[in-house]
C-alpha cells in the first residue's frame, strides 16, 4: 500500500510495489516524483525526515535524517554584518546543505532492492513528458511572478516560458533536472556492485550541485527582506555532507509506542503533547467536543513553547518526557485559554526567550488554499511541504516528509533545474539559543513523519505537511484512532484544529496569543465553547486544515491498510 499527498507519486510508489520492488524502493521512487508534481512543496535542494521498521526489525524504528547543515560561511556575524536580525525568508542566505536526495539515495542503497535507473525513471520521464501543474502550484507561481520577472530571471524562465503565465492543467517539463538524474543513472550503471553503485550516484550529486549552485548563488539577488544579498553556500560543504541514520526518540500513549526524530525536529513536542493528555480521561481528549479540543489546544501550546526554548541540534529532551515533568505540565491546562508564552523549568536550564514579534494577520490574498503554504510576492513562505507513506507485503514500512527548495526559495539554478532551499530560516541570529545559527549545526526542521508501534512492532507510519502545523494536525488524528476508535480514513476525513500561539518557525518568526484556527464543520458549538474559554478563534473553510496520508499493517493477520486526506483532491490512497 502507498498513500502520498499527490497522486502521481502514489501511482509511482506502487507501480515499483507492483513490479516487485520492497517498501523501500517504492518511497524512493515516489519521493523523487514528489519533487515535481508539488515544486511549490518540495524540490532536489531541499531536506526531508524519514522514520521505518524493516520487516527484519519490526519493533525498532529509525530515524533517516535528510536534514543538511549550515554551510562553514553561515555565522552570526556574517548576516549580522548584512543589516540583518533574522535569516531571511527567501533567498540564499537561507540556504541550508542541499540533504534530500543524498538521504533517498542511502535508503535506496541499504534498505531497497532495485537500481539507482529503475526507481528514477519515472521522475525522469516526467521531467522530459510533463507533469500537470496542479492549482495551488499555479496559484504559487502567479504570486511570486513579479519577483522572478523582475529580480530571477532563471526562474521565470522555467516557470514562466516566454512570459506566460502556467495554468492548472498545464503540461510542466524539466529536462535540465532529467539531464542530471540521467548523469546520475550512468554513473551508477558504471559500477558493478550495488552498494557502491548508488554511492557513486551520491559522489556526482554531491559534485555537480555542490559546483553548480555554490558558482550561481555567489551573486547577489533579492531575498525576502527586500535587499540583495549573496549565497554563502560552497562546493566542500555540499560534498562533505552525507545522510544517515538516528536511533528514533518515543513516547508510551495508551498502551502505543510513538516513535518521532529528535529535537533537531519538532518532533518531541508531540510526545510531550501526548504524554501530557495521557493523563486525563478519554471522554476529555474527543477533538470533535468543545473540552476535548480546549484540552488538546492547551496542551500543545506548552509543548510547542518548549519546543521553541529548548529544541536544536544536539539538544536532549529527556527531561521534557519525564513522569514527573509531563505531570506539572499536566496542572498547568487551565479551565481558560492561556495568553502567554509559557517554556516549563528543566533542569538548570534556562529557557531560550525569542522576541515575541504580534502577528497582524495575513494580507487577504496571501492563502493559497489546503494545507498549502502561505507565499508573498517577495518569495516568503511560511512553509509547507508533501508527504508520502508506504507499507509492503514483507512488513516494512516508512513514512518520509520531504520539503524545502520550494520553487519560490531562491533563483533557479539553470544547469540544475532548481534552486536551493530556505530551511536555515528556522535557525536564530542569538547565540544563546539552542537553535542559533551555526556552521556545521543543522537547522531545527519543521519536519516530522511519525511510526506508531504496538506490541513491540511497527503498525502504522504517518505524517503530513503544514509547517508548524505537522505534529498538530497528526494530534487530533491520533486521538481519534487511539482514544476514539476511528478508522484511519474517518481519522483523516474529521474536521481538524491547530494553534497560532507559538513562535513561528518561518520568517518573519511572528507569535499569536490565544490564536485558534478549527474547520468550519467542527460544529457552532465547539467553537462557541473554546470562545468561552478565551481562545481566539478563526474559522477556516470546512475542509482547509491539513493533508495526512497514512499506511498501516495487522501483524496478526497480515491485512494492509492505506488512507490519504481528501482536502484539495490531490492525496490518493492505493495498493493491493
Amino acid at each position: 500500500m502507498a498513500a502520498s499527498t499527490h497522486w502521481i507519486a502514489t501511482a509511482v510508489a506502487q507501480g515499483v510495489l507492483e513490479r516487485g520492488g520492497n517498501a523501500f524502493d517504492a518511497v524512493v521512487a515516489g519521493g523523487f516524483a514528489l519533487h515535481l508534481v508539488e515544486p511549490h512543496l518540495n524540490g532536489p535542494g531541499g531536506d526531508l525526515v524519514g522514520i521505518f521498521a524493516t520487516a527484519a526489525e519490526p519493533g525498532r524504528p529509525v530515524v533517516l535524517m535528510g536534514q543538511g547543515p549550515a554551510p562553514s560561511g553561515a555565522t552570526i556575524e556574517r548576516y549580522r554584518a548584512e543589516g540583518l536580525d533574522l535569516v531571511p525568508g527567501a533567498g540564499a542566505l537561507a540556504a541550508a546543505v542541499p540533504g534530500a536526495v543524498d538521504a533517498w539515495l542511502l535508503m535506496l542503497r541499504d534498505h531497497g532492492t532495485m537500481s539507482v535507473g529503475d526507481v528514477l525513471a519515472p521522475t525522469i520521464a516526467y521531467a522530459r513528458t510533463g507533469v500537470p501543474l496542479s492549482p495551488t502550484a499555479a496559484a504559487t507561481i502567479a504570486r511570486v511572478a513579479a519577483l522572478f520577472t523582475d529580480h530571477w530571471p532563471s526562474s521565470a524562465a522555467l516557470w514562466t516560458p516566454d512570459g506566460r503565465m502556467p495554468v492548472e492543467g498545464d503540461l510542466v517539463r524539466n529536462p535540465a533536472y532529467a539531464d542530471v538524474l540521467e548523469r546520475l543513472v550512468a554513473a551508477s550503471a558504471a559500477v558493478p556492485d550495488r552498494a557502491s553503485a548508488v554511492d557513486a550516484a551520491r559522489d556526482l550529486w554531491a559534485e555537480i550541485v555542490g559546483t553548480e549552485a555554490s558558482a550561481f548563488v555567489a551573486s547577489p539577488h533579492r531575498h525576502s527582506t527586500g535587499g540583495d544579498h549573496a549565497g554563502v553556500i560552497s562546493p566542500e560543504d555540499v560534498t562533505g555532507f552525507r545522510a544517515g541514520y538516528e536511533e528514533a526518540v518515543t513516547a508510551t500513549f495508551r498502551g502505543h509506542v510513538v516513535a518521532k526524530a529528535d529535537a533537531w525536529t519538532q518532533g518531541p513536542a508531540l510526545l510531550e503533547a501526548l504524554r501530557i493528555l495521557d493523563g486525563l480521561p478519554d471522554d476529555e481528549l474527543d477533538p470533535s467536543t468543545g473540552l476535548g479540543a480546549h484540552h488538546v489546544v492547551e496542551a500543545l501550546k506548552l509543548a510547542l513553547a518548549d519546543r521553541d526554548a529548548y529544541f536544536g541540534d544536539a539538544a536532549s529532551v529527556d527531561a521534557l518526557l519525564t513522569d514527573e515533568y509531563v505531570s506539572a505540565r499536566r496542572a498547568q491546562l487551565g479551565a481558560h485559554a492561556s495568553h502567554e508564552w509559557r517554556p516549563g523549568d528543566v533542569d538548570e536550564r534556562s529557557p531560550f526567550r525569542p522576541p515575541l514579534r504580534i502577528d497582524d494577520g495575513p494580507d487577504d490574498d496571501d492563502s493559497l488554499g489546503v494545507g498549502e503554504p502561505t507565499v508573498q510576492g517577495t518569495g516568503e513562505t511560511r512553509g509547507d511541504t508533501c508527504h508520502i507513506d508506504v507499507v509492503d507485503r514483507w512488513g516494512n514500512i516508512v513514512a518520509v516528509t520531504p520539503s524545502g527548495g520550494w520553487l519560490q526559495s531562491s533563483p533557479t539554478i539553470p544547469s540544475l533545474g532548481f534552486c536551493l532551499g530556505t530551511r536555515l530560516q528556522m535557525t536564530w541570529l542569538d547565540e544563546s539559543s539552542p537553535s542559533a545559527l551555526r556552521p556545521g549545526a543543522r537547522p531545527r526542521t519543521t519536519l516530522t513523519p511519525t511510526l506508531i508501534l504496538r506490541d513491540g512492532a511497527a503498525v502504522m507510519a504517518i505524517g503530513t505537511p503544514g509547517g508548524d502545523q505537522q505534529d498538530q494536525w497528526q494530534l487530533p488524528a491520533l486521538l481519534r484512532l487511539i482514544v476514539g476508535g476511528y478508522t484511519p480514513q474517518q481519522a483523516i476525513d474529521a474536521p481538524s484544529l491547530h494553534t497560532t500561539a507559538l513562535i513561528d518557525s518561518f520568517w518573519p518568526r511572528t507569535w499569536t496569543p490565544a490564536g485558534v484556527v478549527v474547520e468550519g464543520r467542527i460544529g457552532e458549538d465547539v467553537i462557541a465553547e473554546l470562545r468561552r474559554r478565551g481562545h481566539d478563534v478563526e474559522v477556516a473553510g470546512d475542509w482547509s486544515l491539513g493533508r495526512l496520508s497514512a499506511v498501516g499493517i495487522d501483524r496478526a493477520t497480515g491485512v494492509l491498510w492505506a488512507a490519504a486526506n481528501p482536502r484539495g483532491m490531490l492525496g490518493y490512497a492505493a495498493g493491493r
